[in-house]
């Protein structure tokens, strides 16, 4: 069957919030399409939309996700607009995405996956061991306050919303004394000169599917999906499959303290998995190693075996 490709008069629609690591990764994944398929980036048109996540009031305010309404902040908006036909695919930041999509949506296709670690951004000191008693760290990510406080009980986490850039800009203003970043998201952004120090996954485990672009789609879209197959990176499916049956498991969304990665080789898969509470006062983690094709079995088991450690309620928290 011909595939009928885009052109720069019917150009592919590529929805992407607007922020800049989200254009620079909708521009990796035009690039990735002009190329495969030999033609012009102009047969591609990336379209912005805000997401109730982007909402600069809210960013400004430091208002937690937890209380806008965590799950889907940063996919409502995109996702809407593709099941209206006015975008094609989506591109998005798996850490971002819940286990679930919407019913005539499906996200398959993943590009290789950048630098796991988080980054450690601060002017003065090095490491998180090295910050002086009750310094304040600025995040707004659960599971990073949660890893922190757990380690360094004594510290003073605040809210922290924003871009990389806005992020940036409020720890030179002195809010924090430090704050963190994705190692990927730098990467991507050429922004490695930034002073970080990346964190090794044993003192910090990132988010499940940290470092990974996804690509999402309709199902009744056959021309979407023939391209796509195009450019789907095979070793970071395989590695997803098993953090994010890890996180549907215990959780499903972006609402609770979880951490995993999946690392390959050859034919094995290593998965590190953590679950914590949200102020730090208990943690738990394990480890699971097997078949690749076995990734996903394997992140059910080990779901099952920290919930068994951790023990019932452990969760009750977020009721």
């Amino acid at each position: 069957m011909t595939l009928d490709l885009p052109t720069p008069a019917s150009p592919l629609k590529i929805g992407t919030r607007g922020s800049p690591l989200a254009l620079a990764q909708a521009y990796e994944t035009r690039g990735r399409l002009a190329a495969a398929f030999e033609l012009p980036e102009t047969a591609f048109e990336i379209v912005v939309i805000k997401t109730t996540g982007d909402d600069r009031a809210m960013i400004q305010a430091d208002r937690p996700l937890k209380e806008i309404g965590n799950k889907g902040l940063f996919t409502k908006e995109i996702e809407e607009a593709m099941l209206d036909g006015r975008i094609d695919i989506a591109v998005h930041s798996m850490k971002d995405m819940p286990v679930a999509q919407p019913e005539g949506l499906l996200l398959d296709t993943y590009l290789p996956r950048e630098d796991t670690r988080d980054a450690f951004i601060c002017h003065d000191y090095k490491t998180i061991h090295d910050l002086p008693q009750g310094a304040v760290v600025g995040t707004s990510s659960l599971r990073r306050r949660a890893q922190l406080l757990f380690r360094r009980p004594d510290l003073q986490v605040v809210e922290f919303r924003g871009n990389v850039q806005t992020r940036l800009k409020k720890l030179s203003e002195g809010v924090a004394t430090a704050t963190f970043l994705a190692c990927a998201g730098l990467r991507r952004m050429d922004m490695m000169d930034v002073a970080n120090q990346p964190i090794a996954p044993e003192d910090m485990l990132p988010a499940v599917a940290q470092g990974a672009i996804g690509i999402e789609r309709r199902a009744d879209d056959a021309r979407a999906e023939r391209m796509l197959a195009a450019i789907h990176d095979v070793p970071t499916g395989q590695r997803l499959a098993a953090e994010r049956a890890f996180l549907e498991a215990l959780d499903g969304s972006c609402e609770t303290p979880i951490a995993a990665l999946a690392e390959l080789d050859g034919d094995s898969l290593h998965l590190r998995g953590e679950i914590l509470k949200p102020d730090g006062s208990e943690a738990h983690a394990a480890e699971i190693s097997g078949l690749i094709v076995e990734g996903p079995d394997m992140g059910r088991a080990l779901a099952a075996q920290l919930l068994s450690v951790a023990g019932e309620g452990f969760f009750e928290w977020r009721d």
